[in-house]
């Protein structure tokens, strides 16, 4: 049994890494089980521009070293190992990976979320030379230029339509000619000149992997079965996004789709001591930039709540050798 932390943050992304800044400034001696897939979803970005602090952008992956490395820098201390279960019944809570428990005091989750793929080899071979999912992100790239959108719900509207404004020319693809998307965001999106609806249509395959670049996208007339070239300089997926909580499910309270609920006003979850940051809980903004400054309340909360709630660790250690 290991030593009794005061916080354990699970996640090594956006908000995972600013938490375990924060965390190791108040000398709370964070214990970050950052995953194999550590970086979160910038580690598929190339350029980001909209993160502020470079004025001339940044890589992906160079940003999230670099959060890496200033948290560490601090006293964090940093796993590249998976967590397999979760135990928050009672105090210490507990955290187990690689077989071994680890204790705490309190948790912050901050697992992320994974963008759907349509699930082709090209697709992932592109990914950030055009394949994109993330309009807000990426669109000023695409200035002038041609996009596909893929999908067919609210947010492959909000995509199109915001593309729009950037882009010459928008192709919003679906495998339907019915669309899951409510009445008002399609017409948004069908009143943009440049938008046009590709129906009945499916991805095939992402052609441009010889130059290094999306230079149009093969679709499938679901109806015929013929497939067509549309030309194309990006590629942005729109067809969901998964919220990484298959470890916190019947223990954190969840929505629907699978996000943490967190209280107003907080990022405390249902359970005393275990808090939750990142596009784990966010499903609006999805963004590296409020990740960090939700990993930055996740950490003043835990400071808060170790001073008022958090037993002296003998006692929390005695519980902890009853309860193995």
């Amino acid at each position: 049994m290991s030593e009794i932390r005061d916080v354990i943050i699970i996640g090594g992304g956006p908000a995972g890494y600013t938490a375990a800044l924060y965390a190791a400034r108040a000398n709370l001696r964070p214990l970050v089980f950052e995953g194999f897939a550590y970086g979160g979803q910038l580690m598929i970005t190339s350029d980001v521009d909209n993160y502020p602090g470079f004025e001339d952008g940044i890589l992906g992956p160079e940003l999230m070293a670099t959060m890496r490395k200033q948290a560490e820098r601090f006293g964090a201390e940093l796993v590249a190992d998976d967590v397999t279960a979760v135990d928050f019944s009672s105090q210490p809570l507990r955290v187990t990976v690689s077989g071994e428990d680890h204790l705490a005091r309190s948790v912050i989750v901050a697992t992320g979320a994974t963008a759907r793929q349509i699930g082709l080899p090209s697709e992932r071979s592109l990914q950030g030379m055009g394949v994109s999912y993330c309009a807000v992100c990426d669109a000023a790239f695409f200035r002038d230029k041609r996009v596909v959108v893929v999908g067919g719900g609210d947010s492959a509207m909000e995509e199109a339509a915001f593309l729009a404004k950037f882009a010459s020319d928008v192709k919003l693809v679906h495998r339907r000619d019915d669309f899951r998307a409510s009445k008002i965001m399609i017409e948004h999106a069908r009143e943009k000149p440049n938008v046009e609806f590709v129906t009945n249509a499916v991805v095939e395959e992402v052609l441009g992997g010889d130059v290094n670049r999306v230079t149009a996208v093969r679709v499938r007339d679901t109806r015929t079965g013929e497939t067509s070239d549309l030309p194309a300089d990006g590629l942005f997926v729109a067809i969901g996004h998964d919220p990484t909580t298959g470890l916190f499910k019947g223990i954190l309270d969840m929505d629907e789709a699978g996000y943490l609920i967190t209280r107003e006003g907080s990022t405390e979850t249902n359970v005393e001591g275990v808090f939750a940051a990142g596009d784990v809980v966010d499903h609006t903004y999805r963004q590296a930039v409020t990740a960090a400054g939700m990993g930055c309340m996740a950490a003043l909360d835990a400071e808060r709540w170790l001073a008022h709630h958090a037993k002296p660790a003998a006692q929390t250690a005695a519980a902890a050798g009853e309860a193995a």
